[in-house]
């Protein structure tokens, strides 16, 4: 997404506005898509001037491509948080998608957005999954190195291991049902885990 930027503000309340301005956009992305979005309905939703708009970003594309790198930096650090106090490494892996799992609760629209930037924005489309399975293979051989999961686990465990995660968060977060017991999916996906990667005695 060439000759689109996003301005860093450097004051408080600057850093505010910007907030502001990802959180509305979150919602006229997330409600219109983004060929329908606006400039006027994400400043409007903002309760923003449409001018201060372009203090912090050029183009309609420039804060679509902020707001999937704020998604992206969101759930790295709800699974970070969320390993904080984890034990093995099938505990981390438990803990960081049920981390996810709050997180894709409290945030549905990531769904669309980050879908949408595959055609908007491939670039950061691309590097949210790769960035993201990337931790996970790190976790992965962590937890080779201590002797808790078994030898040749490589890229494409990670992989698939994200792949479980997303569509488990899009039917238990997005798609959810009153009669899901939300905290019970982590649980099951650790048992295949367990069963899987797992260092067998």
């Amino acid at each position: 997404m060439s000759g689109s930027a996003a301005i860093q503000p450097v004051t408080e309340r600057g850093k505010r506005t910007r907030r502001k301005l990802l959180d509305a956009a979150t919602r006229e992305f997330g409600d219109r898509g983004f060929h329908e979005a606006s400039i006027s309905g994400i400043t409007r939703r903002a309760g923003v001037a449409l001018g201060s708009f372009y203090t912090y970003f050029e183009s309609k594309e420039a804060i679509f491509q902020a707001l999937v790198r704020d998604f992206s930096e969101g759930v790295r650090l709800a699974a970070s948080s969320g390993i904080a106090h984890s034990g093995t490494a099938i505990e981390r892996e438990r803990d960081a998608l049920a981390a996810f799992l709050q997180f894709a609760s409290e945030h549905k629209e990531i769904y669309r957005i980050i879908d949408e930037a595959e055609f908007v924005d491939p670039a950061s489309y691309r590097s949210h999954y790769e960035n993201t399975a990337q931790r996970i293979l790190e976790r992965l051989q962590a937890g080779n190195e201590a002797g808790e999961l078994r030898d040749g686990l490589e890229e494409a465990h990670a992989w698939a291991i994200m792949g479980m995660n997303v569509f488990l968060g899009l039917r238990y977060a997005v798609w959810a049902k009153e009669s899901d017991r939300l905290s019970e999916i982590p649980d099951i996906a650790s048992t295949i885990l367990a069963q899987g990667i797992a260092k067998q005695p």
